[in-house]
């Protein structure tokens, strides 16, 4: 399909720079399939708009402070780490990459430094960190938080970040950006959900910084995603599929969940155990095979997530839902409100 089909014009105003507080408090637009109305609505509603067996599934990825500046000799480099690659290898992307060359030592501070040993097709550069501590550890002292560009590109990360920018469910380290739907929920949801017989569950799908570059294909199908490393283990598979077995739904939380519940789902529609890189790329024309509504963010313009919402709930309905929420003042984006598709 052509990538201008799912283009649509999104005033500045409407970009979030900080989360809603409290958390739950962030607005959440309704969408269900069909063609009626939209309904503006609360994530705090959302005990009340899931039904009793449903499962919510989170990603319990932690992001780490994988954005850094440092030196190359004279000249500045910046890097955002995006995928580990080893032990102590991390696959980046370099602002004025062009300086820097195979065999480039670059100095982060902190004494925090790194060997460049390799340069992929995609642009990327393979950093080799120096010394025996743990990478986390090195990135802890000399590394910040790597908010997305479009708030980033308007203020500076600060300490607020460090909280704001993760989820309550993060435990596993690896991200370079959040799952960004999650971050609306608290304790106090969380226990009115189960308070509600909705049940909830986690995965680890460790998100990259290729989740914001832009799409530069003019058709979706010469576009190719960066993979990304997830888990579910067999437990987990079990209990998802016991939840649909029972007539209940499963509705992934954030869209990283969604691309591994889908990754590790056959034909048969049974969500197996997964562990392993995923680059699925969902565009309109796929058939769901493991999820039955999704809880998410707005997207950017003509970007892949924004396909993959066209593809769970049709393209029209969709430019139509982003249409409503922009004239109703929704806030987008990492930092902004919520949504919540229920195909039916």
């Amino acid at each position: 399909m052509r990538v201008d089909l799912f283009d649509f014009d999104l005033p500045p105003e409407n970009i979030a720079l900080r989360p809603a507080s409290p958390r739950d408090s962030a607005r959440m637009l309704l969408v269900e399939g069909g063609e009626g109305m939209f309904a503006d609505r609360h994530v705090s509603d959302l005990p009340g708009l899931l039904r009793a067996g449903d499962c919510l599934v989170f990603n319990d990825t932690r992001v780490i402070p994988a954005q850094l500046e440092g030196r190359r000799g004279e000249a500045r480099v910046g890097a955002t780490l995006h995928k580990r690659e080893g032990l102590r290898q991390w696959r980046a992307f370099v602002r004025n990459a062009k300086r820097v060359r195979t065999g480039d030592r670059i100095d982060f501070g902190a004494g925090v430094s790194a060997i460049a040993t390799g340069r992929g097709e995609d642009g990327s550069i393979l950093l080799d960190f120096e010394g025996d501590e743990p990478v986390e550890l090195l990135l802890e002292r000399a590394g910040t938080m790597p908010l997305p560009p479009y708030i980033a590109g308007k203020r500076p990360t600060d300490e607020r970040d460090r909280d704001d920018y993760q989820t309550m469910f993060a435990r596993e380290k690896g991200a370079v950006a959040a799952p960004t739907a999650a971050l609306h929920f608290t304790p106090r949801l969380m226990e009115a959900l189960a308070a509600a017989g909705i049940a909830s569950e986690t995965l680890t799908l460790h998100v990259g910084a290729g989740t914001f570059l832009p799409v530069k294909a003019d058709d979706t199908d010469d576009h190719r995603m960066h993979a990304e490393w997830g888990r579910i283990d067999a437990a987990t598979a079990d209990r998802l599929n016991a939840v649909r077995a029972a007539g209940g739904r499963v509705i992934a939380v954030g869209t990283t969940s969604l691309r591994l519940l889908e990754s590790a789902t056959g034909e048969d529609g049974v969500i197996r155990p997964f562990d392993g890189d995923t680059a699925i790329f969902i565009t309109p024309g796929y058939r769901f095979r493991a999820i039955d509504g999704l809880m998410t963010n707005f997207h950017l313009p003509k970007s892949t997530l924004f396909m993959l919402v066209s593809a769970l709930m049709g393209r029209e309905r969709m430019q139509a839902a982003y249409a409503h929420a922009i004239a109703q003042g929704y806030r987008f984006y990492s930092y902004g409100d919520s949504s919540l598709l229920l195909p039916g």
